[in-house]
């Protein structure tokens, strides 16, 4: 029975890894059903085992990428030695530097969500995503609220804030992404850092700590987001 359930997860994988290739060779639109199941070498039976739609199967290759984020700064996380603002600080930007990395395979994800703005499925990355992220970032807040660092109530709601902040830039990012395409890239970084530094106060205010200690983006971070999606 063991041996079954290796298998059926290796299959589940080359799924994703099939479905990642696509969407990063000709877009997620573009990309059918029936294209993975054809370089997957897998029967229609064999595809809806694992997925019930090409939707569900972005689900897992988000999750799969949030796993990688959270592997990009797992020393951090397991750093005893740091407080927990620093920590918070240092596992946010080792996620931008993932990021910016995993830009050429993000890509088409990022085509998909912007062009048009497809409201629903960011809805759905961002959920993915925020369920994957929540645990870690409610356990830096805990530790933080232990330190007195933070004065959070409730760790894991405010956890789930932070995260939220992404739901909410949809309007923005799609504003900035416009831009890029008119070749506007100026105005797009200075667009989105206005609205990551509004962001940065409001989270400081609800770990009640004091203004600049927050740094949700580095430096240079939005440029080279946006200049790699040009």
């Amino acid at each position: 029975m063991g041996r079954v359930v290796k298998l059926a997860k290796v299959r589940k994988s080359e799924l994703i890894d099939c479905a990642e290739a696509l969407f990063f060779a000709h877009g997620y639109e573009n990309t059918t059903v029936a294209d993975i199941i054809a370089r997957a070498g897998v029967s229609k039976g064999g595809f809806y085992h694992h997925f019930a739609s090409k939707e569900e199967l972005l689900d897992a290759l988000v999750e799969r990428w949030t796993g990688q984020t959270i592997a990009a700064g797992l020393d951090v996380l397991e750093d005893n030695s740091l407080d927990a603002l620093t920590k918070l600080n240092r596992f946010l930007a080792r996620g931008q530097q993932w990021k910016v990395q995993a830009l050429p395979q993000m890509r088409s994800i990022h085509a998909a969500l912007f062009h048009p703005l497809d409201e629903n499925l960011y809805q759905r990355v961002m959920r993915t995503a925020v369920a994957a992220l929540g645990p870690v970032m409610t356990r830096v807040v805990e530790q933080g609220v232990r330190e007195g660092v933070f004065d959070a109530p409730d760790p894991e709601i405010v956890g789930e804030l932070l995260l939220s902040l992404g739901n909410a830039r949809l309007t923005i990012l799609a504003e900035a992404f416009a831009l890029v395409g008119k070749g506007e890239i100026r105005k797009a970084v200075a667009l989105l850092e206005a609205r990551i530094r509004k962001e940065e106060m409001l989270v400081e205010r609800v770990l009640a700590i004091k203004p600049g200690s927050v740094r949700l983006a580095e430096p240079g971070y939005v440029e080279k987001l946006l200049s790699a999606l040009k």
